[in-house]
């Protein structure tokens, strides 16, 4: 049975799921239930719908943007996938990598791999995380998927809309895509439409217009993603990094466990990598014995000489052992120049209001 068919069972309860978060809304908002204010601007990248849109390269950008106009940026996640309880759990301190994917799950993880001299915390109530940051030094903190967490008050909430699916049937979960009704999108200040490309390029022009018409005085910006290196990854966890030609003529098997494995289909033929065979596997996959072996099973099927995923599943897979060598794509989001010169006006106007 396909996604269509639990959608179409799920309408009758979404107008319930829709007037519980309208709800939920509206208590935020008159104080019934508390909203944390910090003196460090906060920076929320976020959905409307479920799925991915790109979130964590587009955190990757801004964190690295930050930090080369002179801030100290942190992440904070919720750490979805972690085994941990724990209140509040410092992945990296921005020097050092504490914690692994499956504890803190593999979005933290990859983040901290990837931002030297960021500090990623998690924890399920994100006030906690967000104050240990201040206290470690952080000026500016960035929620990742932040959007419904309405606990945190931000200064500048970013939503992303993938160009493929857009807000998809325009219906609140169950009966459809989108985690809040479509009124929702006023709290946000600008949004973020990625993976537009020649073939949903038309179809994504019209969604911003759309959203310039409802939203005037909400900037609306396209944002790409370009690989732009291979990594190889050894055993013990140490990663090589290699140019994107480093596997021409290699036979690969690819696989991922992301929202949307097309993505990384439409990434591994940017790259002319056509592989041996593909595997699509669950968002947040974990690659336990079993699931290991049947990869395996299938890259010798294929004749593969070589594995190949996203950054993503690279952090889930440090010290296991296969019996070809591991590569991953090493992705980047491509925003468009203005998003950049709003967010550090943003955020260099927030700076100058706060106390030295």
């Amino acid at each position: 049975m396909n996604r269509n068919f639990y959608q179409t069972l799920g309408r009758p309860i979404s107008p319930l799921y829709s007037f519980a978060m309208r709800l939920r809304e509206q208590f935020y908002v008159n104080g019934v239930l508390g909203s944390a204010s910090f003196a460090v601007p906060v920076i929320s990248i976020g959905n409307l719908t479920l799925g991915g849109t790109g979130k964590t390269p587009l955190v990757q950008h801004i964190a690295r943007l930050l930090q080369a106009n002179g801030f100290r940026p942190a992440v904070i996640s919720r750490g979805y996938g972690g085994a941990t309880k724990e209140r509040i759990n410092i992945v990296s301190d921005g020097k050092n990598l504490l914690l692994d994917a499956g504890y803190v799950g593999d979005e933290p993880r990859m983040l901290a791999e990837t931002l030297p001299g960021v500090p990623v915390l998690t924890g399920v109530v994100r006030k906690l995380p967000a104050e240990k940051a201040v206290e470690m030094g952080a000026d500016v903190l960035l929620l990742d998927d932040g959007f419904q967490h309405l606990a945190i008050r931000r200064d500048l909430d970013v939503v992303l809309f993938n160009a493929d699916t857009l807000a998809g049937n325009s219906r609140v979960f169950p009966g459809g895509d989108l985690r809040e009704p479509v009124r929702a999108l006023y709290r946000a200040h600008s949004f973020v439409i990625t993976g537009a490309e020649e073939r949903n390029l038309e179809r994504a022009v019209r969604f911003k217009h759309l959203l310039e018409q409802k939203f005037p005085d909400r900037p609306v910006f396209f944002s790409g993603s370009r690989p732009v290196g291979l990594v190889r990854q050894e055993r013990d966890g140490r990663r090589i990094e290699l140019p994107l030609n480093a596997l021409a003529g290699r036979r690969c098997f690819a696989f991922c466990g992301i929202a949307r494995p097309e993505g990384f289909e439409n990434t591994l033929q940017q790259l002319t990598i056509k592989p041996t065979a593909f595997s699509a596997l669950p968002d947040h996959h974990a690659y336990k014995e079993s699931a290991v072996r049947q990869l395996t099973q299938a890259a010798a099927t294929a004749q593969a000489d070589c594995l190949l995923c996203t950054e993503k599943d690279l952090v889930k897979l440090r010290g296991v052992a296969f019996n070809l060598p591991l590569y991953g794509v090493i992705l980047r989001a491509a925003p468009e120049a203005g998003f950049d010169k709003l967010l550090l006006e943003r955020m260099t106007a927030k700076k100058r209001l706060l106390p030295q």
